[in-house]
């Protein structure tokens, strides 16, 4: 009995088997003559079935920006960007905003000579939202009460030499919480060093930003803003004379001289977890993030007038003092071959000559 109720069972499949195939057998021969009754129907069918995969199959990140640039050397200061990185382009800068500690990884930025000189608009302290973040940036509600300045990450007088830069900067996706006597004290000294650098070597590669890594942090505010220990700058001049980059890490208690806070670009990497100017050759990258000179930097104040004057930039005309050339001693051209020869073969030519190869020059 069990053996004819197990072949009854086996039947019973294969039954079922050879209808299923029969039926797609069937459905396969109806297909066939409909594509060739109606081509074009199934040609629109099958577009619209390519369209609906390609719209709704997500991309790997979403939040992720095309960025734009107006030079190679202000895309040499972004960072590495890494996967749910939101990137956001303001005018000046450009930053990756932590959604989980409601401020920037990095704020990566090309500040030229001609910008820390420009003074085009003065601050307008429009402390708002960015409306720029997807996710929603910090609150002015967050920073009120807390007992902690809205800190700057690039500040406003790098910001000077446009009125919509100045404006962008005031975002709150560009503050960090930090205690005044920081923000006011060694941090707005660094901010100032680093004016005098631009000045100092043209233009510069900077990136600025909290360190998030060494948490739990304090909190504050609705959104939950952290509030980090300490915060990074680094800084790149690829153009100068000799290329060149250093780091600074500074605590929110930290005081003292900027050059004691000197480190590697590497040690920066090391603590934030970012990969710093990675558009570099990999071999010319190790070289200048791996060591510094902190004598070849000018870490003073920077003052618009005596820097100016220091570093040879004429305010007036927005530019460098062009150096004069060197006047050539030899004679230039037959006429002046002829006047040397007179003047070095015949002394009483001597006076009228050099009289008229001046009148010349």
């Amino acid at each position: 009995m069990a053996e004819t109720s197990k072949k009854k069972k086996n039947s019973s499949k294969d039954i079922t088997k050879d209808i299923t195939k029969d039926i797609t057998k069937a459905a396969k021969t109806e297909v066939r003559k409909s594509v060739k009754r109606h081509p074009l129907i199934w040609i629109l069918v099958l577009l619209v079935i390519v369209a609906a995969i390609l719209i709704l199959t997500p991309t790997e990140n979403p939040l992720k920006t095309e960025l734009v640039f107006d030079s190679v050397s202000e895309e040499l200061a972004i960072p590495a960007r890494v996967k749910d990185d939101i990137v956001i382009q303001h005018t000046g800068f450009t930053l990756s905003y932590n959604e989980d500690h409601e401020q920037p990884n990095w704020v990566a930025y090309l500040l030229t000579a001609d910008e820390v000189f420009g003074n085009a608009s003065s601050r307008g302290d429009n402390f708002r939202e960015d409306p720029s973040v997807p996710t929603g940036s910090s609150t002015l509600a967050d920073y009120k009460g807390s007992g902690y300045d809205r800190g700057h990450l690039i500040p406003a007088a790098d910001q000077k030499w446009s009125a919509q830069a100045m404006d962008d900067c005031f975002y709150l996706s560009n503050m960090s919480p930090q205690t005044h006597a920081f923000n006011a004290g060694i941090w707005s000294k660094l901010e100032s060093a680093v004016r005098t650098m631009a000045a100092q070597n043209k233009e510069i590669c900077v990136v600025t930003g909290p360190i998030l890594t060494d948490g739990p942090y304090n909190m504050i505010g609705p959104s939950g803003v952290s509030v980090p220990n300490s915060f990074y700058k680094v800084i790149l001049d690829y153009y100068g004379p000799e290329k060149k980059a250093i780091g600074f890490i500074l605590a929110q208690d930290a005081k003292g001289d900027l050059h004691t806070f000197a480190v590697t670009v590497n040690d920066v990497e090391k603590l934030s977890g970012i990969d710093f100017f990675p558009a570099l050759p990999d071999s010319e990258e190790e070289a200048l993030e791996s060591q510094f000179d902190v004598s070849l930097w000018d870490l003073s104040e920077f003052n618009r007038t005596k820097t100016a004057q220091k570093y040879g930039y004429d305010l007036e005309s927005s530019g460098f003092i062009k150096e004069a050339e060197p006047v050539s001693l030899e004679p230039q051209g037959l006429w002046e071959t002829v006047l040397f020869f007179l003047y070095t073969n015949f002394g009483q030519y001597k006076k009228s000559i050099v009289d008229t190869v001046v009148k010349n020059k």
